[in-house]
């Protein structure tokens, strides 16, 4: 059934349809917007959860265990989600078929709100013992779940009809969603932590951000929903043949797709965990700063992530899409070299780490998602684009930050650096190999 013709099974959509009984038609910018705010709710989520994984969970979870341990236990259930989303998009993309795609948003962006709401009320290991960590891994992969299924589309529509020349730059735009949820966790955070006493954030005081993901998910259901359930767009999906697909049968027709897709953005998707989620477990963990100061340095790095994102779209338009990955990935494999040491070289030296490393991750990630978008066959163009987006997280950052800490400490922050180098060469070879995919994102 299509999402013209599915039913309006949720007030969330007939709220949404009422805004348009007027026939208006929604802009290029209004979907932008929308695309915006729905990838910073959902990694909002996923900054909140990864820096809790560093400055909370270890201790209430986990105390049994020295902080390095019990910091890589809590990396292993931040992983969860990304084994989960494959399972997510499976199973909505039947709902989706079935009831259309505003019910599937639906009970995708509820499943993820309630999902982190609930870890808010997630008891300690003093009060549950290791229940409290298979509760914590349950609603982790709820997450996972839930964003495999809040998938809506959008990302490869802005591809898809971008004008001629301007791919680059309509293929940035999801991006953004990035540093601006890490920007807004990381504040959060560094404010929580700098008004409460250190009990008293560790108490309840880090559970509010969890609340505030439920909140801002539920802005984000209606920001996507305005868009995805209206007449215009519904028709336009269809025009443009994103409709879904079973997944084995796009992944019989398009694993060879769906592989390079998967494996072309490793340097960017690992460099991503490199300056986001690793730093702050290493710093907090082997040096003597307070975590509200490397969360400041955090956030304004991220402004830099932004305005490189944006950059990244006139470059990718004025030389090439493969070209500024080629040129990005070989400028990763040179940060790789000497880059993490920075970290143990003093305030100095990690401030120069994220902001460099923001930098080149603005200008990689902004164009590392939805490159083959075009080169799916039209019906299999919505979940194929779906899969490759759950299986490049889940190869290129899923496992990041738990192998890169346990490799540094065990021998030294350059082999985080080697970890980082292995992404990029990943990267690399696989646009060397794979003409198909030169072809496409020129």
């Amino acid at each position: 059934m299509s999402a013209e013709t599915a039913p309006s099974t949720t007030q969330a959509e007939r709220d949404a349809r009422e805004l348009y009984e007027d026939d208006h038609r929604i802009s290029p910018a209004e979907i932008a917007i929308g695309v915006i705010i729905g990838r910073t709710s959902e990694f909002f989520d996923f900054f909140v959860f990864a820096i809790a994984s560093v400055l909370v969970f270890p201790k209430l979870v986990f105390p049994q265990f020295d902080p390095l341990t019990g910091t890589l236990w809590s990396f292993a259930i931040f992983a969860l989600a990304f084994l989960a989303r494959p399972v997510g998009t499976m199973i909505f993309s039947g709902i989706d078929r079935v009831y259309g795609r505003g019910a599937k948003l639906t009970i995708a962006l509820f499943l993820l709100g309630g999902s982190t709401a609930a870890i808010a009320f997630l008891p300690g290991y003093e009060t549950a013992g290791i229940g409290a960590a298979l509760l914590l891994a349950l609603f982790r992969m709820g997450q996972g779940v839930a964003l495999g299924g809040s998938w809506d589309g959008l990302a490869s529509l802005l591809a898809i009809n971008a004008p001629e020349g301007k791919r680059g730059w309509y293929a940035m735009i999801p991006q953004l969603g990035a540093p601006l949820g890490l920007i807004v966790a990381s504040l959060l955070f560094m404010f929580l932590i700098a008004a409460l006493p250190a009990q008293d954030f560790l108490d309840w005081g880090w559970r509010y951000p969890f609340f505030v993901a439920f909140a801002i998910n539920v802005v984000a259901l209606f920001a996507r929903l305005r868009i995805v359930v209206t007449p215009e767009y519904a028709a336009l999906f269809e025009d443009r043949d994103l409709e879904p697909a079973k997944l084995t049968e796009t992944l019989r027709s398009e694993w060879r797709i769906i592989a390079m897709g998967a494996f072309a953005p490793l340097a960017s998707f690992a460099l991503f965990h490199m300056v986001t989620v690793f730093p702050l477990s290493w710093v907090f963990l082997f040096t003597e700063e307070t975590p509200v100061r490397f969360l400041m340095i955090e956030a304004v790095a991220a402004v830099f992530g932004v305005f490189a994102i944006i950059a990244s779209g006139y470059l990718a338009d004025r030389f090439g899409r493969r070209t500024l990955l080629g040129v990005t990935a070989a400028a990763i494999a040179a940060y790789s070299g000497f880059a993490p040491q920075l970290l143990g070289a003093g305030e100095a030296g990690e401030a120069a780490f994220m902001v460099l490393g923001f930098i080149l991750l603005g200008f990689s990630f902004g164009q590392s998602s939805g490159a083959l978008s075009s080169n799916f066959d039209p019906r299999h163009r919505y979940t194929g684009s779906a899969l490759t987006s759950d299986l490049a997280w889940l190869f290129g950052a899923g496992f990041a930050p738990m192998v890169a800490l346990w490799l540094s400490s065990q021998f030294g922050l350059i082999a985080a650096g080697a970890y980082l180098l292995s992404g990029a060469i990943g990267t690399l070879v696989a646009l060397w190999l794979n003409h198909e995919l030169a072809r496409t994102i020129d």
